[in-house]
């Protein structure tokens, strides 16, 4: 059975008139719930009364002519990782199997705010990191959704949700959204409130997997309109609905060391999406081609490991405590990063975020020439096995520079769901939106 993805902003002509409601938007997703649930497994927890009572809400809002947002109405679902005061917040962890600390995460409470229905908590992989559950790929149920966010681009891709919420600090937004086939949203570092998530680390982000681009923007909006960014942050810069398509003049593509791990079925398909954009009239830059792509090439190519050395070192806390509660609860890759973050200084993170500030300035200096750069969202479709979330390599250098990626399910490998990743610049969200949507339309 293929998965279809289910938008929401284009039903939502139909609500005003009674023709439709979110009620009945609604029943359509949880009967798809019901059906592909028990294939893939993406959530941990559903408050199914509760989404209905906030549906029928939604629906009196909208016959009245007073819908709160765009998105009222639209069923969501959080990431594990995510507070939700109706259900448990248990961070891929057995560590807090069944933990409720009984409050909303500002993006969720936010979301609550403009209306929308919050179906269920998705499956995150152990604390948004490495350790894989059990979620399935709705594609392929021999293959891995990615992670971390793996239930939040399971359930999007097979038409339980319109949009979920993910948190991406290596690649756990945009990977999992291309191995799903679904769109895929990281904003610059800072740009949603993470209050109340657990994913804190300084390059992580909380962000949007969803059925359609606009979604994915809209999504993101409306929390930022309502919490704003992190603390200190000026949060997501962009209009009120999605940016309009906007051809650019120039776009550089990023190898990435993501490039020489990619499967001849990804290389051709990005070659090919290459050649069209040039036919199309689009000059592109490479590292051959021009020296600032090349210095981007060459800050990014240990971005892998400076970003897991950075993270290791913010992850001390809490490990540490963890491990006090009780370590036989804690998978052998959080002991090993735990040791590793134990085994540094400060000296050696200092010189990380140095590093990392250096390389994100050479990425800031091509904001001139264009409104974005293009690479691969992953070097290959989603390997087959759900004991591993799938290579980072195409998605860390993002993540490395706090800066916001889009993934577009516009390619294909092995006849399964491939991204192609527009990455953009520090707080010009709305530009790399702006570039996606003609992208999207230039390669459909």
């Amino acid at each position: 059975m293929t998965p279809v993805m289910r938008p929401y902003l284009s039903a939502t002509s139909s609500f005003a008139s009674g023709k439709s409601s979110p009620r009945d938007f609604l029943e359509l997703c949880l009967g798809d719930l019901e059906t592909w649930e028990p294939k893939i497994g993406a959530f941990v927890a559903v408050n199914l009364a509760g989404a209905r009572a906030a549906a029928d809400a939604s629906t009196k809002r909208w016959r009245d002519g007073k819908p709160l947002s765009p998105i009222d109405g639209m069923p969501v679902g959080i990431k594990d990782i995510i507070e939700t005061f109706d259900m448990p917040t248990e961070q891929g962890s057995p560590l807090f199997k069944g933990y409720a600390t009984q409050r909303d995460a500002a993006a969720v409470a936010a979301l609550r705010e403009a209306g929308a229905v919050v179906v269920g908590k998705t499956v995150t992989t152990e604390f948004a990191s490495t350790t894989a559950r059990d979620t399935r790929n709705p594609w392929d149920l021999s293959r891995t959704p990615g992670g971390s966010s793996s239930g939040s681009a399971a359930a999007v891709a097979a038409g339980i949700l319109p949009a979920a919420l993910g948190t991406q600090v290596i690649g756990s937004t945009i990977r999992p959204a291309s191995y799903c086939g679904c769109y895929g949203f990281r904003p610059t570092v800072g740009a949603i409130n993470r209050g109340g998530s657990y994913d804190y680390l300084s390059q992580s982000s909380t962000g949007t997997i969803a059925a359609t681009l606009p979604e994915a923007w809209q999504v993101a909006y409306e929390i930022a309109i309502r919490v704003g960014g992190d603390p200190g942050f000026p949060g997501l810069f962009g209009p009120a609905r999605a940016p309009a398509a906007q051809k650019p003049g120039r776009l550089a593509f990023i190898e990435t060391s993501g490039w020489a791990l990619a499967s001849p079925g990804a290389r051709r398909a990005m070659e090919d999406a290459l050649k069209r954009l040039a036919a199309a009239g689009v000059e592109l830059r490479t590292r051959a081609s021009d020296p600032k792509v090349a210095a981007v090439e060459d800050a990014i190519v240990a971005a892998r490991q400076r970003s897991g050395d950075i993270n290791a070192w913010e992850s001390r806390w809490p490990l540490n405590t963890y491990r006090d509660r009780d370590a036989s609860k804690l998978s052998d890759h959080a002991l090993d990063r735990l040791k590793q973050a134990e085994a540094m200084t400060i000296e050696d993170y200092r010189g990380l975020i140095a590093e990392r500030a250096r390389a994100r300035a050479l990425y800031a200096a091509l904001a001139s020439d264009m409104p974005a750069t293009i690479s691969l969202s992953a070097p290959a479709a989603a390997p087959v096995g759900i004991s591993w979330t799938g290579e980072p390599a195409c998605t860390v250098h993002a993540s490395y520079l706090g800066i916001p990626a889009i993934s577009l399910p516009l390619l294909r490998d092995e006849g399964l769901p491939l991204g192609l990743q527009v990455v953009g610049f520090e707080h010009r969200d709305a530009d790399a939106f702006a570039t996606a949507a003609w992208i999207e339309h230039a390669l459909a």
